[in-house]
């Protein structure tokens, strides 16, 4: 590769990594600040109960999709599937600004979180192999890019709200189209990786893992709403999911290339790593998401004013990104900057579970911005340290199964969080639906809006223990025993006497 790629291209690649990066997490949090207006327009009625999908569906397509990416990269080597990723994720964004209703606009979300699904997994492998050098490399490689997705992560719901305000939702998914055919043309014409090499594909294993992922969804989107927990239908899916996911494990375990090798999990590292990551997505999601549906359905916060909240946030992931990096560099302990983000994580969310229907805005403010600086110190940091612990042969595999576990958190945190929420609302204001809170007068508001902040707070109270959780997860995480990239074996070199 280095003998092809001249070292500016090797930047304007790295630039063009950063870019689709931005676009995906854009694009992963840019609905949740123009959801309000898109309901309205699409289905007034029962909008905001559906809104769990609408999550769900683009979060699940890529969590379903994420392991096949990892093998895909080492097969055919990172480049095609790249640019396959992208193509997936510009049709989808297409479909979903011509979408008629909820149903077409969430099945549309599904297609382009498929695609959606190797935008960062696989642009994270990508900039690796950009990269080069040892296993630190990757690590600047992981907090660089934690710094540009938290940037992203902010800039979605504010511009998404900007165009939700002015009437024009539907360009959150048309801008997608020019940034992404010129990300298109020029990575097919300027990049020159690694190619793959000759491996079986386990599309059986990929299968087993997207329909366990579906059934784990809707056990959580459907268990106490749709339908009773003890009921056959739920009991049935339970039991189906669980069957899916012992079956996903067999075949794991026997097959000769499987999809996600379970050898990654005997290295405590990547196993702890994993289970970060996945509770820091559930987090994510109930705090990113359920904030701006507080701003605009308690508060009456216009969307784009609502997507402003989300500044000191990103200011906070910014800036300790930034200075993570360079004390990371400089010696740093990662485990140390793991326990400290994790702590104020926990602190973040678990102050907005406090929150009432006349909170001082400033307050949430605060709160976001303790969350940025949380967030902002794990950002790319566990991605990197789960690079620095994989073999060299399975980078695309480990990387995008970290990926996968963070958006299978989302995905779960979606759907249980909003079942939480819709379940406390009914139970307090039978007969009400939350998105009939803005129409409403008078005491039917004042006790509707009640029982929607009760319902808020205990889900960030959820999201708080699970965040509670990864801090004592991060007091165990050990970190890689060298920075030199292993090869063929995980296992450590015998340290000479």
């Amino acid at each position: 590769m280095d003998k092809v790629m001249t070292e500016k291209h090797k930047k304007i690649g790295m630039l063009l990594g950063f870019l689709t990066i931005v676009m995906a997490v854009i694009d992963n949090n840019i609905v949740s600040a123009a959801v309000v207006p898109i309901v309205r327009e699409l289905d007034p009625v029962h909008g905001v109960d559906r809104l769990p999908w609408l999550i769900s569906a683009f979060a699940l397509a890529a969590t379903a999709m994420l392991p096949l990416y990892g093998k895909l990269c080492d097969v055919f080597g990172a480049k095609s599937v790249y640019l396959g990723a992208i193509f997936t994720f510009l049709a989808g964004s297409a479909l979903c600004g011509v979408a008629q209703n909820m149903g077409q606009l969430i099945a549309f979300r599904a297609l382009q979180g498929a695609g959606a699904g190797g935008l960062m997994s696989v642009t994270m492998v990508v900039l690796v192999q950009l990269a080069g050098g040892p296993g630190s490399a990757r690590g600047r490689v992981g907090n660089f890019g934690g710094i540009v997705a938290g940037a992203g992560m902010a800039a979605g719901p504010f511009l998404g709200g900007v165009l939700a305000d002015h009437g024009q939702w539907r360009w959150i998914f048309y801008l997608n189209i020019p940034i992404g055919l010129v990300v298109l043309v020029t990575s097919a014409l300027l990049l020159k990786l690694p190619k793959g090499r000759p491996h079986r594909i386990d599309f059986l294993g990929a299968g087993l893992a997207a329909v366990f992922a579906v059934g784990l969804l809707l056990v959580s989107e459907w268990g106490g709403k749709e339908y009773a927990w003890s009921s056959p239908q739920i009991l049935g899916l339970v039991g189906g999911t669980i069957a899916l996911f012992a079956g996903f494990l067999w075949r794991q375990a026997t097959a000769a290339e499987p999809i996600l090798p379970l050898s990654l999990f005997r290295n405590a590292t990547i196993r702890v790593g994993f289970a970060i990551q996945g509770l820091i997505g559930l987090a994510m999601m109930g705090s990113m998401v359920y904030v701006m549906v507080y701003l605009q359905l308690v508060r009456g916060v216009p969307a784009a004013q609502a997507g402003m909240y989300l500044v000191p946030m990103a200011l906070g992931l910014t800036v300790v990104g930034i200075v993570t990096g360079k004390l990371t560099e400089a010696g740093f302990s990662q485990k140390a900057l793991c326990v400290s983000g994790t702590a104020f994580g926990t602190l973040a969310i678990g102050s907005l579970a406090t929150i009432g229907a006349d909170t001082n805005l400033w307050f949430i403010r605060g709160a976001l911005f303790v969350l940025g600086i949380g967030f902002g110190q794990l950002l790319g940091l566990l991605i990197g340290i789960v690079q620095q612990a994989a073999p060299r042969t399975q980078l695309g595999v480990a990387t995008t199964a970290i990926r996968f576990f963070q958006n299978l958190g989302g995905a779960l945190g979606a759907a249980l969080f909003g079942t939480l929420l819709t379940r406390g609302f009914t139970a307090r204001v039978p007969g009400l639906s939350t998105s009939e809170i803005t129409s409403l007068t008078g005491p039917v508001r004042t006790a509707a809006v009640e029982a929607f902040v009760t319902s808020l707070d205990r889900v960030f109270l959820v999201a708080a223990v699970c965040m509670g959780l990864t801090m004592i997860l991060a007091f165990t995480l050990r970190m890689p025993a060298t920075d030199v990239v292993q090869e063929e074996t995980p296992k450590p070199e015998p340290v000479p006497a």
